[in-house]
């Protein structure tokens, strides 16, 4: 799942190629993917691109009055052409979901990027709304990590009183904007902590490691995908991950293996070495099928 680093990369990739063009159509060709009808996604079309911004791991294009608000959900992208084919797409095939066609330079091929999601589960999100606060999903955001005014002081407020694990606890969208389960595990590999801590339990010293790794970890990685092209971000993104997605493979800190936590629908992964003592975490799913 595209989380806050290649949401943001691709912020910054919409912000540079499609801000300032006049958004000309907006097309779906999956029946699900559009969430809201009123205004109608047509309304988009004639209104200048003027702004592009990021809510957690929502994008937001902002075109005319209205905004075209977009999550890519677990298997949703972003694909950049600039020329888009003439012949408009035929909906219910492959992948894509909606094409966005922009105006062109000088009278040349039109530009534009497509949005598709691979697999059966199709959860990619498109909004068109008058503001983002509309999109409930944006609404119920937690403040984010790497904004400004998010301080020591302010994760140390959102931990009091917090009764789930650490892992949990990261992941939660109406807490902190933008932390998926990737980066999750990366910053609780970086700040040597077992995602299955309980949050309550940090005391000063957890929170100023925690801290310190959720700074140092995203912003390497906003920094790793800066100028990365949109098709090459997820290649960037496995390629950064120390501990997420490498079960079996040697800790890159400490040469100990990666053991990994499966649940129903995802997976953790973890150092024992540098994050839970040598102690290997029970696997939820192998002990259901060992009793």
């Amino acid at each position: 799942m595209p989380e806050l680093p290649e949401v943001e990369a691709l912020r910054e990739f919409l912000d540079a190629h499609a801000v300032g063009r006049v958004l000309e159509r907006a097309q779906p060709t999956a029946v699900n993917v559009l969430k809201t009808y009123d205004p109608p996604l047509t309304a988009l079309e004639g209104g200048m691109v003027t702004a592009a911004e990021r809510h957690g791991k929502f994008l937001d294009l902002t075109v005319g009055d209205l905004h075209l608000v977009v999550h890519l959900a677990r298997a949703g992208w972003l694909r950049w052409q600039d020329a888009l084919p003439e012949a408009p797409p035929r909906p219910g095939k492959g992948s894509l979901a909606l094409r966005v066609r922009l105006s062109a330079d000088g009278g040349g091929p039109a530009p534009g990027f497509d949005l598709t999601e691979a697999g059966t589960q199709k959860r990619l999100a498109v909004y068109c709304v008058t503001g983002p606060a509309e999109v409930p999903g944006i609404a119920r955001l937690g403040p984010d990590p790497l904004a400004a005014d998010f301080t020591r002081e302010t994760l140390a407020g959102l931990l009091e009183g917090e009764r789930r694990q650490i892992k949990g606890f990261l992941r939660d969208q109406s807490v902190l904007a933008g932390i998926g389960n990737a980066y999750s595990d990366e910053i609780l590999h970086a700040a040597r902590m077992s995602p299955f801590k309980p949050a309550a339990r940090l005391d000063a010293e957890d929170t100023d490691r925690l801290y310190a790794a959720i700074q140092d970890t995203l912003r390497e990685a906003v920094e790793r995908s800066r100028g990365v092209a949109a098709g090459q971000l997820k290649k960037e993104k496995k390629s950064g991950l120390r501990v997420h997605g490498r079960t079996g493979e040697p800790c890159p800190v400490c040469g100990d293996t990666v053991r990994e936590v499966s649940f129903s629908d995802s997976s953790l992964q973890y150092c024992p070495t540098c994050q839970t003592g040598g102690k290997l975490l029970a696997d939820r799913r192998m002990s259901r099928l060992l009793k």
